[in-house]
């Protein structure tokens, strides 16, 4: 099972005005109504490394890993915050989901919006990376595919990705909240490890003081890779 990371953040790039890091699954950006009062978060976690006063620019869900903005301005942050909502940015992400999704498509359609029960719109694009079949077989399901997909996210909604591969029937893995859970705890119990499959891999975006375009890219987890090749045997 996953446990509380204590470990330094990965430092993707930093100047003055912001930094880029590789955030662990299962870490909170901030703090939140709830959470344990030892619980790491990002903000907390980072600042002390660095020893600079941190503020958060966009969201990242705690379960998923992967490229995340922060400034040590309020007002850069401001800035930034400002660039995710007019859709100035460029995301992607790596997941890894059940069944044979198509080569390239688009999910548009409505989600629900966090805590409000009604439906936003919502846009994601996504590409097919690689099929294989699995060594697993559950229910009707016997040796079940999987896919490994390039995931860009055109809107910001909560809980975008998911929801959109949810109401696909692309379960990503280890979703808990919209996807298969007997799945997921058929793949946690063959590698012994607690994991949602989503990365966000890559974050392109125009620097806020000297406007040069500022593009982060982390590698695939290694974990994706070890749960595919046990899971392709």
């Amino acid at each position: 099972m996953t446990e509380n990371v204590t470990q330094d953040i990965s430092i993707l790039y930093e100047d003055e005005f912001l930094i880029f890091v590789n955030k662990p699954n299962n870490m909170a950006i901030h703090r939140s109504q709830g959470m344990p009062h030892d619980e790491p978060v990002l903000l907390s976690c980072l600042g002390k490394q660095i020893e600079t006063e941190l503020f958060n620019v966009h969201r990242l869900d705690a379960k998923t890993s992967g490229v995340v903005l922060l400034a040590k301005e309020r007002k850069i942050a401001n800035q930034l915050t400002s660039a995710f909502e007019r859709h100035e940015v460029e995301k992607k992400y790596i997941a890894l989901v059940r069944g044979k999704l198509p080569e390239t498509g688009i999910f548009d359609t409505t989600v629900q919006k966090q805590a409000k029960g009604r439906q936003v719109q919502a846009e994601t694009r996504y590409k097919r990376l690689e099929l294989f079949t699995s060594n697993i077989s559950y229910k009707t399901f016997e040796n079940i595919e999987l896919s490994l997909a390039e995931i860009e996210p055109i809107t910001g909604r909560w809980h975008q990705i998911r929801q959109h591969f949810c109401y696909n029937r692309f379960d990503i893995i280890g979703d808990n909240n919209h996807g298969d859970r007997t799945l997921n705890h058929i793949i946690e119990e063959r590698i012994n490890h607690k994991q949602l499959y989503l990365h966000a891999q890559t974050l392109e975006i125009k620097h806020p003081i000297n406007e040069h375009i500022i593009k982060i890219t982390t590698p695939i987890p290694e974990i994706f890779n070890e749960t595919i090749k046990i899971l392709n045997c």
